[in-house]
C-alpha cells in the first residue's frame, strides 16, 4: 500500500511480511493467494530438534532431520467438525523431512505410541482426496487421529522430536458450562475436542469440577467462537460467567500449595498438565511475588 517493494531476504528472516487482500466468501483474490504462497513459500529444509527433548532422553535420538532422511512431520493444526455426517477429527500434518506413504506406521514421539496412518487425506474446501504419498512440504490430513494436537511430532526409525509450537498467555478467563445437565456427555466431548484444537485453553481444579471449567483466552471473541461452535457442531448450548482473575502464571506442585492459601489466587491445571496460577490483578501478581520471592511464578508468554 506505500509502493514498497517485496524483499525475499527480509521475507525469510521474519523481518518483512507482504500483506494480500482477499475474500474467500465472495471467491475473490484467493487463487492469487495461492500463486502468491508458491512463489514466495521457501523451500522445505532442514529442521532442528527441541534441545530441551534432546537433553532428556534415555534413548537415541536425533538433533535434527535433513529433508532426505527418514520420515518426520509436525502437526500444526487439529480440526474436529468439519464433516457434521461423520464427526472425524483431522490432524493437518507438515511433512519436514522423507516421504510419506499411506498406510506406514509412524510413531507419536510425545507418547511413544505408534500408529497406522491409512485414513490420510488432503483437503481443500469442501473436497477431500486420498493421499498415497507425500514429500517435505505437502500438508496431509490424519483422520481420527486423536492423541494428536498441535505442535506434535510424529516419525520413522531414529527418534525425533521438535519444538512445541508457542502458547500466548491468556488474558481473559471465563467460566463455561452447559445450559442443560442432560447434556453433560455431549459438553465433555466438545469441550475436549476443541481444547486439543487450540480454540481456548481449559483449565480446571477439584473445587471447580469437570462441570464447569475456566476457558482462558488471548482475546474475549475466542469464548463467542467457543460457545459457537459447542452449538452448531455438537448441539450443546452453553453458558459463560466472568472469574476474578486477569493475569495467569506458571508455577510448580512445591508452590501450588502455598499460591493456593493466597487471597485473590486459584491453582489450576490445564489440559497438558501445567500448574497454572490465576492472580486477580497485576498488583496482586506483585505483592505476592514480592511477599514470596522463592515460590516459583513464571510468565506464560510464548511458552
Amino acid at each position: 500500500m506505500d509502493g514498497a517493494v517485496h524483499d525475499e531476504e527480509l521475507f525469510l528472516d521474519c523481518v518483512t511480511s507482504p500483506m494480500i487482500f482477499a475474500s474467500a466468501m465472495l471467491n475473490f483474490g484467493v487463487h492469487q493467494i495461492l500463486d502468491t504462497l508458491c512463489a514466495l513459500a521457501p523451500r522445505p529444509h532442514s529442521r532442528q530438534g527441541d534441545p530441551k527433548a534432546v537433553e532428556e532422553s534415555t534413548t537415541a535420538i536425533d538433533s535434527a532431520r535433513e529433508v532426505d532422511d527418514e520420515f518426520s512431520g509436525v502437526v500444526f493444526k487439529v480440526q474436529a467438525g468439519m464433516d457434521r455426517n461423520h464427526r472425524d477429527t483431522l490432524a493437518f500434518m507438515r511433512v519436514v523431512s522423507g516421504e510419506f506413504d499411506r498406510g506406514m506406521q509412524v510413531t507419536h514421539a510425545q507418547s511413544g505410541r505408534t500408529f497406522s496412518t491409512k485414513y490420510a487425506l488432503t483437503v481443500f474446501g469442501r473436497n477431500r482426496d486420498t493421499v498415497e504419498t507425500a514429500y517435505p512440504g505437502d500438508i496431509i490430513g490424519l483422520v481420527n487421529a486423536g492423541s494428536l494436537a498441535p505442535g506434535d511430532t510424529i516419525y520413522t526409525g531414529k527418534a525425533i522430536q521438535y519444538p512445541p509450537m508457542p502458547q500466548f498467555a491468556p488474558e481473559h478467563f471465563r467460566t463455561l458450562r452447559a445450559k442443560s445437565l442432560g447434556k453433560y456427555k455431549q459438553f465433555r466431548k466438545a469441550l475436549d475436542q476443541l481444547d486439543a484444537e487450540g480454540v481456548v485453553q481449559i483449565l480446571r481444579n477439584d473445587l471447580r469440577g469437570d462441570a464447569a471449567p475456566i476457558m482462558a483466552a488471548v482475546g474475549p471473541m475466542q469464548f463467542e467462537v467457543m460457545q459457537a461452535r459447542m452449538e452448531v457442531e455438537y448441539n450443546v448450548e452453553t453458558v459463560t460467567e466472568p472469574v476474578p482473575y486477569s493475569v495467569a502464571r506458571r508455577t510448580d506442585a512445591e508452590s501450588a500449595e502455598a499460591l493456593g492459601r493466597q487471597r485473590g489466587v486459584e491453582i489450576f491445571t490445564r489440559s497438558d498438565g501445567e500448574l497454572i496460577a490465576l492472580f486477580g490483578d497485576k498488583w496482586k501478581l506483585a505483592f505476592v511475588e514480592k511477599e514470596n520471592p522463592d515460590l516459583t511464578i513464571e510468565p506464560l508468554i510464548a511458552d
